[in-house]
């Protein structure tokens, strides 16, 4: 994989954005590979296609590219946020491929977080144009990518190493296994992967993940059996590899490479 765009692509156009736009896809197009099934290579959708940019012709996977100059951040420019809620609500979400660059036009870092980690907790509403704007009142989102479980955040790229491809794979398919829960069920999932990953230990126990009982409630406040939930939700991690149990109420997350 060459983290160095095709700067010759450029020529013509005056644009950073139109530039950028046609670099990094073209990046993706040359470089990247499905990271569900490892295909190589991606293909590109017609042009002004409103919902992915790229698909798996093996797998039928899509991906929707977003790129931005600079450091990596959690908060990443979307479109307009009626759309995006729409899509999320009706499952019709491509995979979202995040990709940053540096000032000398490479690769820094290249990330996908799989459909099945959106959820409208994790857009955040900006507000409607003014109306001197061209389009007033228009209302666009933004994408919080820090309230997404890290194991929702797969790197092919980090801090411009290149992350082992079945490694790759291995992380994007362990957590496939959501899509086919209720969004209730995924909800509860995802949230215990969240807790999990704000305990600041390797290995922790069924005590540390209980402190988070009060939070869980708020969410779910009709649910009064609220540490039994968490047992479950444990028991559903640990059975799909997300985290491992180590003796009884005690588990340990799990990491690269322990993949």
């Amino acid at each position: 994989m060459n983290l160095i765009f095709n700067k010759k692509l450029a020529q013509g156009y005056s644009s950073k954005s139109q530039i950028a736009r046609v670099l990094t896809e073209n990046w993706v197009k040359e470089n990247s590979y499905c990271p569900c099934c490892g295909e190589i290579p991606l293909n590109e959708f017609e042009n002004n296609r409103p919902v992915a940019d790229f698909y798996c012709k093996k797998c039928n996977e899509e991906f929707e590219l977003k790129s931005k100059s600079g450091k990596f951040s959690n908060t990443i420019n979307d479109g307009a946020y009626s759309t995006m809620i729409e899509r999320i609500n009706s499952n019709q979400n491509p995979n979202f491929f995040f990709l940053t660059y540096s000032k000398i036009l490479a690769v820094e870092n290249f990330l996908i977080i799989p459909k099945q980690f959106f959820t409208t907790e994790i857009i955040v509403k900006r507000n409607p144009l003014s109306v001197t704007a061209r389009r007033a009142g228009w209302v666009g989102c933004n994408i919080d990518i820090s309230n997404v479980a890290e194991a929702g955040k797969v790197f092919l790229v980090k801090d411009s190493k290149l992350i082992d491809k079945k490694i790759v794979e291995t992380s994007f398919n362990k957590t496939l296994f959501l899509r086919e829960k209720s969004s209730e069920s995924k909800g509860w999932i995802l949230d215990l992967m969240t807790c999990v990953d704000l305990i600041e230990k390797e290995t922790f126990s069924l005590e540390d993940v209980y402190k988070f009982e009060d939070k869980l409630r708020l969410k779910y406040p009709n649910n009064n059996f609220i540490k039994d939930k968490i047992r479950q939700q444990l028991q559903v991690l640990r059975d799909k590899g997300i985290i491992e149990f180590v003796s009884r109420g005690n588990y340990k997350k799990m990491k690269y490479g322990n993949i």
